[in-house]
């Protein structure tokens, strides 16, 4: 039974990566699911995985040496998939120290730990190990307006936030092992996500959630900022075709083709509750475009991401399947039958979970 360690998987693509793995492989593997629990872990997220003998969590931060150490001699790990990080960029621009230390010192302590379980004498390393850092697109910058602009696997790194320039950094890290030491891993720079289980600090569930509650939906600057959304299902399918697939030392671009405008996101989302909401709801006459709100732009706010996923397309076989259309209308309606999630996520009970399931253990 192969045994992978996914750190940050009580997280947003984490955790969807942990369902997608358990309905495709069920007990053919294991997993040990490493989260520290910050405000963006939630063990609610994997509550239906609970009490599976193939599926253990462990609190701990990726940045505790002897702790990520530990589990690397108390478990035979074939993989290791590295989604744990700081991803909230308007929270980086106020605090990047954060950002700096998680996502940068961290991944170091995960890529020396792998290292040392993982290599052999001679200094190669066992078979069949692999390390996937999971990276983003915002890492290239920011694109013209020019829709035949892509960021591909060599376009240079411009990273403009500290959140993206943290990121850009693990990516470098996780580089130079591979080159020094030949270190068995592979690099994936994704789109924008979407989907369930999205803490709503993000556009697509913080919106979801104000208009709910009849708030102000906040656009930064004219709304014309363009990003590319790609179903986080589909991602989580392309991160295990890499882990299966991907050759060593590679790193592949996973986009969803999906291109929008930050305010068409908006006015969809608008759309579709009034879709889903019946006419005697009295939320439904509070949700409306008026709820719109430009405000002053985010600072160093990139004005265009758009990935070119042709090599994971030709070398993989990936391809998005859950075009935007399909994709939004299944999240919206996640999270309007999952109030009660939303609710806890937003009140900060989300800890309550973890001290009901753990705290006596």
């Amino acid at each position: 039974m192969r045994t992978y360690l996914v750190t940050g998987g009580a997280g947003f693509i984490g955790s969807n990566y942990i369902h997608y793995m358990f309905k495709k492989y069920d007990n053919e593997i294991r997993i040990i699911n490493v989260d520290v629990l910050t405000y963006a872990g939630n063990l609610e997220n994997l509550k239906d995985v609970e009490g599976r003998d193939n599926y253990t969590f462990i609190r701990a931060d990726i940045c505790d040496r002897d702790a990520i150490n530990k589990i690397f001699e108390e478990n035979d790990i074939d993989r290791v998939v590295h989604f744990a990080a700081e991803s909230h960029v308007d929270r980086s621009i106020v605090n990047p120290e954060v950002f700096v230390q998680t996502n940068v010192l961290g991944t170091a302590t995960m890529l020396n730990a792998a290292k040392k379980a993982w290599e052999l004498p001679d200094g190669t390393f066992k078979e069949g190990k692999k390390f996937l850092h999971v990276s983003t697109d915002e890492v290239y910058g920011s694109l013209p307006e020019d829709p035949n602009a892509y960021f591909y696997e060599d376009t240079p790194y411009d990273p403009h936030s500290p959140y993206s320039a943290s990121k850009a950094s693990s990516d470098m890290l996780v580089k130079a092992y591979m080159d020094t030491y030949k270190f068995p891993a592979n690099i994936t720079n994704c789109s924008n996500n979407y989907g369930p289980y999205q803490f709503p600090e993000k556009l697509i569930p913080l919106h979801i959630n104000n208009a709910l509650a009849g708030r102000d939906l906040p656009v930064y600057g004219d709304g014309k900022n363009v990003r590319d959304w790609l179903f986080v299902e589909d991602h989580a399918k392309a991160i295990d075709m890499v882990q299966e697939k991907g050759k060593l030392f590679e790193t592949y671009n996973i986009g969803g083709h999906n291109e929008k405008q930050n305010i068409e996101i908006v006015k969809t989302i608008i759309d579709v509750l009034r879709e889903e909401l019946d006419d005697s709801d009295p939320r439904k006459a509070r949700i409306s475009y008026d709820l719109i709100k430009y405000v002053s732009d985010r600072k160093g706010h990139d004005r265009r991401y758009a990935i070119a996923p042709d090599k994971i397309k030709r070398d993989l076989g990936w391809e998005p399947e859950t075009m935007f259309k399909e994709g939004i209308r299944k999240t919206i309606k996640w999270y309007f039958e999952n109030q009660e999630w939303l609710q806890h996520v937003t009140s900060g009970d989300y800890e309550k979970y973890y001290e009901s399931m753990y705290s006596n253990r």
